[in-house]
């Protein structure tokens, strides 16, 4: 199979046949020919699915170029998943081998199973029928309430991550992530998130877990033809920390609406088969175990602060042409409009 058969974005190719030489003699039951086809997402670690006669994986690597230290860890996906495959009921992509030999393929890279399966980009879920969405919407439910009560002691998890203290240190990390990146410039609504969300700081945090980061519809994949998640993906932003700050992320797409990120803000939920977000936010508590959840407001505040703050990085990408997703100029554009929403939240977060 020729050089021509294989998919890749501009900047991103790699030497497949070196690849292939490589998995050869480190995978067991490899065997070409190999086909290589990059998929669309992976904003921050571009994701490639390999194809062989007898069998199918998926590649996730680095990004070339000049990176931050402690970004795009490749080594920490790997770990996180491995654990949670071998010591929970967390659906996860099975891990096949990590290779820390950027001279393979010009950066570090992981091989895991190819899951077939469904993925919905839109949680209004548009392609299904009224009554097929509540069910989808219980199993992603269920699928992030299993990874937070997931014991980071019997994962074998416990120097994943700093526990205490987890929302002071974001808050703080994401402003300086911002203040840092003059080239993507300022915003008088992100200077003023930074100063509210660290004079509200809740005074207590709940029981550490391990969370994901980055929990989203578009980052699971459910059963071809049932309402199961069969793996949850991208573990790039996991660590231990407030499982909270984890849940109220993935509550947000309740109060958002926009061309980027859709959600589903002013949809008629009820006629379209959906759980309100109380019926939603219930469903989690009564899986944890908790009578309620205390200054979610707050979190969703910082959850979107966080978000903006994770444009803005990405037009800073953009702007000195590091920028690795086809999706990145699209994101960058949106810091105005994600901080906006996020100052608006924490004027309502004072009133309620």
């Amino acid at each position: 199979m020729g050089e021509s058969a294989n998919e890749f974005r501009p900047g991103l190719e790699f030497d497949v046949a070196a690849l292939g030489r490589y998995l050869e003699q480190q995978l067991q039951g490899f065997a070409g020919p190999l086909r290589v086809q990059q998929f669309p997402g992976g904003q921050s670690n571009p994701t490639y699915k390999l194809t062989t006669p007898r069998a199918s994986y998926v590649l996730r690597r680095k990004p070339p170029g000049q990176l931050l230290p402690s970004a795009h860890a490749v080594d920490r996906e790997f770990r996180v998943m491995r654990a949670l495959a071998m010591h929970s009921d967390v659906p996860v992509a099975q891990t096949w081998l990590l290779c820390r030999d950027a001279s393979v393929i010009g950066t570090e890279f992981f091989i895991m199973e190819f899951v077939e399966g469904r993925i919905f980009w839109d949680p209004a879920l548009p392609e299904l029928s009224a009554s097929q969405r509540a069910p989808l919407f219980d199993a992603m439910n269920d699928a992030l309430a299993r990874l937070h009560a997931v014991s980071v002691h019997r994962a074998d998890l416990v120097d994943f991550g700093r526990p205490d203290g987890y929302l002071m240190r974001q808050v703080s990390r994401w402003s300086k992530q911002y203040l840092a990146d003059e080239l993507a410039g300022r915003d008088p609504n992100m200077d003023r998130l930074i100063d509210w969300l660290q004079k509200h700081l809740p005074s207590s945090e709940p029981p550490p877990s391990i969370v994901h980061g980055d929990y989203r519809i578009d980052n699971l994949i459910f059963h071809p033809t049932e309402p199961r998640v069969l793996a949850v993906m991208d573990w790039e932003l996991a660590t231990i920390g407030d499982p909270i700050a984890d849940f109220a992320y993935h509550v947000m797409m309740y109060r958002m609406s926009n061309a980027s990120i859709p959600g589903l803000l002013g949809r008629d939920l009820a006629a379209m088969g959906l759980p309100s977000e109380q019926e939603y936010v219930r469903a989690y508590c009564r899986r944890r175990g908790l009578p309620g959840i205390a200054h979610l407001d707050y979190y969703l505040t910082y959850c979107m602060f966080r978000l903006a703050a994770i444009f803005h990085g990405i037009r800073g990408r953009v702007v000195r042409g590091t920028a690795v997703s086809p999706q990145a100029r699209k994101y960058a554009a949106e810091v105005e409009g994600m901080a906006s929403v996020a100052w608006a939240q924490a004027l309502r977060t004072e009133s309620a």
